[in-house]
């Protein structure tokens, strides 16, 4: 039998407050069980672990979570909330939330509006100099 896989995020003292974050956001999404050193949350129903590690690691940009967006309201209001509250702005849809972790918010058309041969390095020309994405420039391309 396969065992799921469970990503486990290492926090500095902050797991829950960063999985009642995430929980916020994301639809279906929920608190499983906290132990004070470890907290299970379930994101669309990807399992995820914070543990109150300490402070020995820090995120960085060698893992993000990618959210695949439908629609420029979607890009909206995942880039606000997560760059809300001391998150950070990146380049080409890339950002950090108030934890350090890494995101891409990027439209779902994106792979096909990158291989369309008459458009498509103008696409990238164009989502290069973004920060959050923009997807009606995207299209106009």
């Amino acid at each position: 039998m396969t065992k799921a896989l469970q990503t486990c995020l290492w926090f500095d003292g902050n797991a829950q407050e960063a999985a009642a974050f995430y929980c916020s956001i994301f639809p279906n999404s929920k608190i499983l069980n906290d132990s004070g050193m470890v907290v299970n949350f379930e994101i669309n129903g990807q399992r995820f672990m914070g543990l109150n590690g300490g402070n020995q690691f820090k995120f960085n940009e060698a893992v993000s979570f990618v959210i695949t967006c439908e629609d420029q309201h979607e890009i909206d209001r995942y880039w606000k909330q997560l760059t809300s509250n001391g998150g950070e702005e990146g380049q080409c849809g890339w950002c950090k939330d108030q934890f350090g972790v890494s995101w891409q918010v990027v439209p779902a058309i994106l792979g096909k509006l990158m291989s369309d041969p008459e458009k498509g390095q103008r696409v990238v020309t164009a989502f290069l100099k973004m920060k959050k994405f923009d997807i009606a420039t995207l299209e106009n391309c």
